[in-house]
């Protein structure tokens, strides 16, 4: 392949998850095919070019920016170019191929060799409503309607709970040639709507991307006053990545997710377990940037202000914003590691730290336990805040073990990531 578009994937969010599975995308397509133009396909105002290091290169791609807009003129509104797809489809070559030569963002689409498919990781689901699921699909289905091969990376597949959602999965999933999942309910799920067995489907397993993703030291690190130079004698550090998401409540700002806990004193009592009962210190992590209410760098600084006054010693937030290969050197900085944003979680287990993630989706456990530690993920959902703390306290207590698994374990999952793509013809 020579020219490849990323549907779903970006780093202009500001969420490190989202930049980790972009980076390690690129990682994986880059090793296979070298030599070819990879550009993303997303929504943006302007064909910004975004500059990273993969393996030691320093890669440039290009974003072709559809828009997302009632501005119907516009050339690159989503709309407009699933209409001229449609039209070119209706009537013969003469015709597609006329449409096509007019609009450069249909020219650049229909030239691709393959769409490969983020869609930013979890978002081909309904679980954050139907309209995500419309937002993160439509550049797919204008791939395929231009003819272009649609591949799925590694992704959660699913739920899907209302007929709609459950119409556009099965429709893009019919037209992709392989569709991986980074668990094994995604395989199933993939299989419900092909009503095909799995031995005959086309749905493969593979680990999660974000294990790929390089740590890179940051060129300034502010952990605010915290000395990463921490010699052996020292108490143990523990990241904590506190989710401005689930701070808020969700996007309903209702308890979207269910808890059957206060999120905020959940994070409270873990603090005062690991400084006070387990004598470590304690590093607030953010892994969503930002001045908004969603970001972790809001919920992080929220902690710290409400209980530095308790913990002042031994409690720290990494300042400033830090990007995906940053973010993790900073988590692998830690001897354990908590998080609510998942590939905060990634980012320590492909390091080999113990964490625990603290699930309000289902797609935690499923990439916890493709890499053995299944057992490491904690559900606010079904249970309180004490048996959370409780659970969280004997990870800890086992970390040593936990690592050595890691360990062992890690060399492997990278290998099996990066031939991801080898059985792609």
């Amino acid at each position: 392949m020579n020219n490849i578009l990323l549907l779903g994937a970006t780093f202009g969010t500001g969420n490190m998850g989202v930049s980790a599975l972009t980076a390690g995308a690129l990682t994986v397509v880059s090793t296979r095919y070298p030599g070819a133009t990879i550009s993303l396909l997303d929504y943006g105002r302007e064909p910004v070019v975004s500059v990273t290091q993969i393996d030691g290169r320093t890669i440039s791609v290009p974003l072709v920016n559809l828009r997302f807009s009632w501005k119907i003129l516009l050339a690159n509104n989503i709309a407009v170019l699933l209409t001229l797809s449609f039209i070119a489809r209706l009537f013969g070559a003469g015709v597609r191929n006329e449409l096509i030569r007019r609009n450069r963002w249909l020219r650049t689409i229909a030239r691709a060799d393959a769409a490969i498919a983020v869609s930013g990781g979890d978002s081909f689901s309904d679980i954050y409503g139907l309209g995500r699921l419309f937002y993160v699909t439509l550049p797919q289905f204008l791939a395929v309607s231009l003819g272009v091969n649609l591949i799925m990376l590694p992704q959660t597949i699913g739920p899907f709970r209302s007929a709609p959602s459950k119409w556009i999965a099965r429709f893009l999933v019919r037209r992709a040639s392989l569709v991986y999942s980074r668990d094994q309910a995604g395989i199933e799920e993939v299989c419900k709507l092909l009503g095909a067995p799995e031995q005959e489907s086309k749905a493969r397993f593979c680990f999660d991307m974000g294990f790929v993703v390089e740590a890179h030291p940051p060129r300034h690190l502010d952990l605010g006053g915290l000395d990463a130079r921490r010699g052996a004698g020292d108490r143990p550090l523990v990241g904590l990545n506190v989710s401005g998401l689930l701070l808020m409540g969700g996007y309903t700002r209702s308890n979207m997710f269910d808890l059957k806990l206060n999120y905020s004193d959940l994070i409270d009592s873990l603090v005062t377990s690991f400084i006070e009962d387990k004598n470590a210190n304690v590093l607030l992590v953010p892994h969503v940037f930002g001045d908004h209410e969603e970001s972790d760098t809001v919920a992080a600084r929220t902690v710290h202000e409400r209980l530095k006054s308790r913990h002042g010693s031994q409690l720290f937030c990494a300042q400033g914003s830090y990007d995906q290969n940053e973010i993790k050197h900073i988590i692998g900085l830690c001897d354990f590691f908590v998080g609510s944003r998942m590939h905060a979680c990634i980012a320590a287990l492909s390091q080999g730290i113990p964490a625990v993630g603290v699930a309000y989706s289902d797609k935690f456990f499923g990439v916890f336990d493709s890499v053995g530690a299944g057992g490491m993920v904690v559900d606010p959902r079904r249970l309180s805040a004490e048996a959370s703390v409780d659970a969280i306290a004997r990870a800890f207590d086992e970390r040593e073990t936990t690592r050595t698994h890691l360990r062992e374990t890690m060399p492997r999952i990278r290998t099996r990531v990066l031939a991801l793509l080898d059985e792609v013809e």
